[in-house]
């Protein structure tokens, strides 16, 4: 199963995420996306963790405004 980041903040999508079997890593530093094949922030910052500039490759949905089920569709859009 797909390894998703996400920001800490949206705890009701990471138990969603991990209730659909998804390894969930909490995204507090520039390094917790290392490995990670999706990422999930919640809008509220546009320099999410003190990063200027990322080297992520993987997809990175913005929460804002979605439901948790709404974040896992695009999730699970992602991988299909």
């Amino acid at each position: 199963m797909a390894r998703i980041g996400i920001e800490g903040t949206l705890s009701d999508v990471k138990g969603a995420l991990q209730e659909k079997g998804y390894d969930v890593v909490e995204l507090k530093q520039e390094n917790d996306v290392n490995g990670c094949d999706c990422c999930v922030i919640s809008g509220q910052d546009k320099n999410v963790m003190g990063m200027q500039d990322t080297n992520f490759a993987g997809s990175v949905i913005n929460a804002d405004g979605l439901t948790a089920d709404e974040v896992c569709k695009q999730v699970e859009q992602r991988f299909q």
